[in-house]
């Protein structure tokens, strides 16, 4: 019976305006079949009958919010990820905001985070460029509880892997039963929760950050989204703090809040 269940236009659209209502995350009509066959699965262990009684569970249970969120995100990421603007992090900017915090902890926000593969790649340079004793703190966000749990095991496979040199390997990482485990020491740097880019109350209580990074997320926000996010970004930024996008995003049309920097062939985005 649940094969047959189909997501009609009307539907489709209504559950499409409550899911950018609650985390502005746009879905455009090519992508209608990918949330049908997301919720398929839904619908079956709530024993609901059609999508319409899955859209009035909606409006009454809070928790299915968060399955929800889960079931919409998209996870695909991996460690050592855009290499040129990895580059411009460690080689560049790092010593230079060391330098001005003399001493002081480094902090950065890695938003969208999803598993935990920035946010502890991050994690590894600071553990190079500090000789294995950085005091940096470093803020993991996703919107799917899920993602974090996984980010939290910090469990990982080859294809998550495939970035990453023999040497940090051995270096970071010990070979469990699931998978490759990050260290502890790496770890120890990273904590993780669940944050809403669009709630305003949690993004403010985001604050003195050095670095942001925000890496191929905002391409699923329509441009006045993508507006308050980084309008957020830049009260959460220390004066000269730095904003990163992925490479293929620009807040050209965004912000002009942030000067544009080129490192290299790398772009990143100076709070002034």
């Amino acid at each position: 019976m649940f094969n047959s269940v189909k997501l009609s236009n009307e539907t489709f659209h209504k559950a499409r305006d409550y899911i950018y209502s609650k985390c502005g995350i746009y879905i455009q009509d090519t992508k209608k079949y990918l949330v049908e066959n997301r919720l398929q699965k839904r619908l079956q262990e709530k024993n609901l009958r059609s999508f319409e009684d899955y859209l009035y569970l909606l409006q009454y249970d809070k928790n299915e919010q968060t399955q929800l969120f889960n079931l919409i995100t998209t996870r695909e990421t991996s460690f050592f990820r855009e290499p040129l603007l990895l580059e411009a992090f460690y080689k560049v900017l790092l010593p230079q905001v060391s330098k001005s915090k003399a001493g002081k902890p480094i902090n950065i926000w890695s938003a969208g985070c999803s598993t935990g593969e920035e946010p502890y790649t991050l994690a590894m340079y600071l553990l190079e460029y500090s000789g294995g004793r950085s005091n940096a703190k470093i803020l993991g966000t996703d919107l799917s509880s899920d993602a974090i749990a996984s980010a939290k095991r910090a469990v990982y496979g080859d294809y998550s892997l495939r970035n990453a040199t023999p040497e940090f390997l051995k270096k970071y990482f010990t070979k469990t039963a699931g998978g490759l485990t990050v260290s502890p020491t790496v770890k120890k740097l990273v904590q993780f929760k669940e944050m809403n880019l669009t709630d305003e109350r949690a993004m403010r209580g985001v604050r003195g950050m050095d670095f942001i990074f925000c890496r191929n997320t905002m391409i699923y926000f329509d441009n006045s989204v993508k507006q308050k996010v980084v309008s957020f970004y830049y009260d959460s930024l220390s004066p000269g703090g730095y904003l990163f996008v992925g490479a293929s995003e620009s807040l050209h049309s965004v912000s002009r809040a942030f000067k544009p920097m080129a490192i290299n062939k790398a772009v990143v985005y100076k709070k002034g």
